[in-house]
């Protein structure tokens, strides 16, 4: 049906300008997610198959990633008590507030009205020839300037301020994830120098026990003082050793007491016996790094939000039209203000048709163009940073495996060399250079297995964080259930 042969009935008309108003359009240009390269599977995962049995990091919920009821705890208390993540999401719901401003400027504003006057007028100037005092009252339910929105530019604000809102609340998850993370980094920090402590302080009791015995020895001239110098430098060494170590599990203590909001926080004083946490992470395809990894999906928002952006930039290069209107009563008296017969009402559409404004409007959608022009390269840099995070994480834990396990036969090699060079010296077939020799290489062996293996989870740490794991969240957020939620 050709609606220019419609009958022009004021019905009709109503209809249409009801449809108009209602529908609009805009003026936004279409979203399309920036087409960003990436591989097909990660280049370091030697068996993927061997890791698709196990739950993806996406999906894995941190309180199943950390193992250890201590370390759960700690996170809990961290998550509720931590000052940077309080800010944060107290700028999540500034954001939720400042898109509820805007989209109430998608609804008139009605309200109730009042207002009076009284007006003298000299003698010259009146009618009557004379001077007259005159006065107004008006009270009634008003409407305050509401803009039909017909080019789409009220909506186009509204929507650039759900996709801020929503891009700081993926970054107030981001900062969530983060603050896991660096809990976990800090709890198996201290973890691996309390293990170092445990070694460096039994040691030294060995060592002094060995110097004293050295000590009676060389005073019965059956040991050297070149043995004794070397015992005593071993002992002095552990004490050096522990004190370092002692140092690293206070400021590792100080660093959680920080991130859980608790300076006087409870931590364990042995080191732990099992592990703290998930050993194995199914690590998916770099392309779901765009649904799971909340700073990718808050660069995507923020492009969004500067497609709404032009949308207005556009807008503003058409009529915009504004109702005012007011019904009530109207008296020149107050105490007739609501008699009968003062009924009174006004109706005031204005229409605003930009012809010069010294390319303001111009001016404002190239610089909108320039803005979306950056959050799509943002974008790209972001995803690009995300794949390369996820690959260090990667080679970090795959090299921290193996040279773990290479370091745990390095470290039963020393502690059997040492087994031997002892049984040697106790039988006068070496001399005591050699075991101390084989001593100092089982401690050093021994330290650089704790630190591998504190490393080790450290990366698995962070290769859980850069995954984006942690939270279970919609794969897709669609915009109207997200502003029904901020509503």
């Amino acid at each position: 049906m050709n609606i220019l042969n419609l009958e022009r009935t004021p019905a009709t008309l109503a209809v249409l300008t009801l449809s108009v108003l209602l529908a609009g359009c805009s003026f936004a240009p279409a979203h399309q997610r920036p087409d960003v390269s990436l591989p097909a599977q990660w280049s370091t995962v030697q068996n993927p198959s061997d890791v698709s049995a196990v739950s993806a990091a996406a999906s894995l919920q941190w309180q199943s990633f950390v193992t250890d009821d201590t370390l759960r705890g700690l996170v809990t208390q961290s998550l509720a008590n931590n000052r940077n993540l309080r800010q944060t999401l107290l700028d999540v719901e500034a954001a939720r507030a400042t898109y509820r401003v805007e989209r109430a400027d998608r609804l008139p504003a009605v309200g109730l009205q009042g207002n009076g006057a009284r007006q003298r007028t000299p003698a010259d100037l009146s009618s009557t020839g004379s001077s007259q005092v005159q006065s107004s009252y008006q009270a009634g339910i008003g409407l305050a300037a509401f803009e039909l929105d017909l080019w789409g530019r009220v909506r186009s604000l509204s929507d650039a301020a759900l996709q801020e809102f929503l891009a700081t609340e993926e970054a107030a998850r981001s900062v969530q994830i983060s603050l896991v993370s660096e809990v976990i980094q800090a709890y198996v920090t201290r973890d691996g120098a309390l293990h170092r402590l445990s070694l460096t302080s039994s040691t030294l009791k060995a060592r002094e026990a060995g110097l004293t015995l050295i000590k009676h020895r060389r005073e019965a001239g059956a040991a050297t003082a070149l043995e004794y110098q070397d015992a005593l430098g071993l002992a002095a060494q552990a004490r050096a050793e522990q004190a370092s170590v002692e140092r690293q599990v206070r400021q590792a203590s100080h660093a959680l007491g920080l991130l859980v909001g608790d300076a006087a926080v409870a931590l364990p004083d042995s080191p732990s016996t099992a592990t703290l946490l998930v050993q194995d992470i199914a690590v998916g395809a770099p392309s779901e790094l765009l649904n799971y990894r909340p700073d990718i999906k808050a660069a995507e928002h923020r492009l969004q939000a500067r497609n709404a952006s032009i949308g207005a930039a556009r807008a503003a290069f058409f009529p915009r039209i504004s109702l005012t209107g007011l019904f009530g009563s109207s008296s020149a008296e107050l105490s007739d203000l609501f008699s009968g017969g003062q009924r009174a009402w006004s109706f005031t559409p204005q229409i605003h048709l930009p012809i010069f404004d010294g390319g303001r409007n111009r001016a404002n959608l190239e610089l909108a163009t320039l803005r979306r022009d950056s959050a799509v390269a943002a974008y790209e840099g972001t995803v690009q940073t995300a794949f390369r995070e996820v690959a260090d994480a990667l080679a970090a834990t795959d090299t921290l495996r193996r040279e773990e396990s290479a370091r745990e036969q390095l470290a039963q090699s020393g502690m059997e060399s040492l087994r031997l060079a002892e049984a040697r010296w106790r039988a006068g077939v070496d001399s005591q250079l050699r075991y101390l020799d084989a001593q100092r290489s089982d401690f050093s062996n021994r330290l650089s297995l704790i630190e591998t293996s504190t490393q080790r989870q450290i990366a698995l740490a962070t290769l859980f964080t850069v995954l984006g794991g942690g939270w279970t969240q919609p794969v897709q957020e669609t915009a109207p259930s997200s502003a029904a939620a901020a509503g």
